[in-house]
């Protein structure tokens, strides 16, 4: 492995982690959109500030896109406070609309620059080590990473500054309210957060990553916890995973690597999907199971008790019996009729002929009186 590939999974793992903790909140906010709306629109001010400096690597670049950042979540919060639009379309109407002005703008007067839609949209952070930052003679690695580095401890100094009125302002934000806290300012302050870290993986990365790796990772691990600090952990975890398990599956497919990281990505949500220890698909399906096993018991009961001492006893209590009366498949029923046996709850003195238990007979009285 070569010091470019190192540099490159460093680089990614730096900007997968700067992503995926404002990301958290982003999930929980229910914004998840808000990320690709800024990963879009900060093109503009890309654009805009090229044609003032002349100069694709100068900072007056980071901060009018940053700016343009902010001004989306101002044009989305604009529009959705008239109440004649809901959030989602407020963002699917501005972002596009600021996108679509860049894109104009560098077709008609940036032909001849460097300014590339496909590979901003895309990325390619195979490039970054090419860009290298060099003091004094010294070459300090790609500039990518000294960036991201920066913009992950402000992150990280961000988030734990403000932890408090952040969680209190997305789960509460009348409690915050109350409190003295103003909302309004910690959603602004966040999206500036949200901006910025767009901004700085925007050259490296291209958009399409950055909003994969904002959104999947944070997604995946809400799927896994309540907690939200394990949740920010998690989201780390799984978006540096997705990084570099996304780096080894472009070298295997010789793919591009933006594009099999934000596989990757999707790949960590679709794990977590299905196996999540309590919202995953299999833990449903297997509490639904559970669940249905767990009734059929209580009805088997109560319905023993019923019939006990009444002449059609022997017939009622037979295994046959429960198959047509309560319409249970001939497994399913000898299933329940084991579980209950193992409990204690049910006996069979006579061959197919059950008989409550003292335990049993308790146990379906209890139920009865809930």
């Amino acid at each position: 492995m070569s010091s470019m590939d190192v540099e490159i999974q460093l680089l990614a793992v730096v900007v997968a982690v700067a992503c995926a903790l404002p990301g958290v909140f982003l999930v929980l906010r229910r914004m998840a959109l808000m990320s690709d709306a800024i990963s879009h629109s900060i093109l503009l001010g890309i654009v805009l500030a090229f044609f003032v400096v002349h100069d694709l690597t100068h900072p007056l670049l980071v901060l009018a896109a940053a700016a343009t950042g902010v001004l989306t979540v101002a044009l989305v919060e604009a529009l959705y406070r008239t109440g004649r639009v809901k959030e989602d379309a407020a963002i699917a109407l501005v972002f596009p609309a600021l996108f679509s002005v860049a894109v104009i703008l560098i077709a008609r007067h940036a032909g001849g620059v460097h300014l590339d839609v496909d590979a901003v949209i895309l990325g390619e952070i195979a490039f970054a080590p090419f860009r290298r930052l060099e003091l004094w003679g010294m070459d300090l690695g790609p500039r990518g990473l000294h960036l991201m580095s920066a913009i992950l401890l402000l992150n990280v100094g961000f988030l734990t500054l403000f932890y408090k009125e952040l969680k209190v302002s997305t789960f509460d934000p009348a409690l915050a309210a109350a409190l003295g806290f103003s909302p309004a300012l910690i959603h602004y302050l966040f999206m500036s957060v949200v901006s910025v870290t767009a901004v700085g993986a925007f050259d490296a990365v291209g958009s399409i990553l950055v909003v994969a790796l904002m959104i999947a990772p944070p997604a995946a691990a809400y799927l896994c916890t309540d907690r939200l600090p394990l949740v920010l952990l998690l989201a780390a975890v799984f978006g540096a995973a997705s990084a570099v398990g996304g780096f080894w599956a472009a070298q295997f497919l010789d793919a591009s690597i933006a594009g099999a990281m934000a596989s990757a990505s999707g790949v960590v949500f679709l794990l977590s999907f299905l196996f999540a220890p309590d919202r995953g698909l299999v833990a449903q399906a297997r509490r639904r199971s559970r669940q249905k096993v767990e009734f059929a018991l209580q009805m088997l009961i109560i319905h023993l008790l019923n019939h006990e001492g009444s002449r059609r006893e022997r017939e009622e209590s037979r295994v046959e019996h429960l198959q047509a009366h309560l319409r249970w498949k001939r497994e399913f029923a000898r299933r329940v009729v084991r579980r209950a046996r193992r409990r204690g709850w049910v006996e069979a003195p006579d061959r197919g002929r059950l008989r409550l238990t003292s335990q049993g007979r308790e146990m379906a009285r209890t139920v009865m009186l809930r």
